[in-house]
């Protein structure tokens, strides 16, 4: 049997640092956006795993912006935080600040939100412990998270017009 005893957000709280080096630069001499997605896929599979004790996947990736570059030889901290938990699934927050490693300023370059599900060994959900909200921010990220599961649980593939502008290409 699994635990289903309500945890606190704090509990789930991941913090990664990255040193962004050569090869995880574009053209621009700033940090790659799919190797900045990676470690935010990372960071926040980790949270949503400490919070449930479950294996997790990724499901969807919401609300990902870009703010600002980070640097090559500047320093990538990443936080994850579990908002919100549903029957087998989690909605995790993740922001990315760069720091100048010679100065020590910081600003907000990523942030984005993400679902996983929990996956037993035969690929079915597992049920996720509920969240335990302690503060009025905590009870609104809740809320928010639950609207924003409505409006995906609202559209489906079939209803998503750009998805029928998408054909195969021939020889790819």
């Amino acid at each position: 049997m699994h635990d289903l005893t309500p945890k606190s957000p704090r509990d789930s709280e991941v913090v990664m640092t990255q040193l962004i080096l050569p090869p995880d630069a574009n053209n621009l001499n700033a940090a790659f956006g799919g190797k900045v997605m990676q470690w935010i896929d990372i960071c926040g599979a980790v949270a949503a795993q400490r919070h449930c004790r479950q294996v997790v996947v990724t499901a969807s990736m919401d609300d990902l912006h870009f703010h600002a570059p980070i640097r090559v030889g500047w320093i990538a901290l990443l936080h994850s935080r579990v908002l919100a938990t549903f029957r087998t699934s989690l909605e995790v927050g993740v922001t990315v600040h760069a720091e100048n490693p010679l100065t020590g300023e910081r600003h907000l370059t990523t942030s984005a939100l993400l679902t996983f599900v929990t996956q037993d060994k035969d690929g079915k959900g597992v049920p996720v412990p509920p969240l335990l909200l302690e503060t009025d921010a905590e009870r609104d990220a809740f809320a928010e998270a639950e609207a924003r599961r409505a409006q995906r649980r609202g559209r489906g593939k079939e209803e998503q017009s750009w998805m029928k502008v998408m054909k195969p290409v021939a020889g790819a």
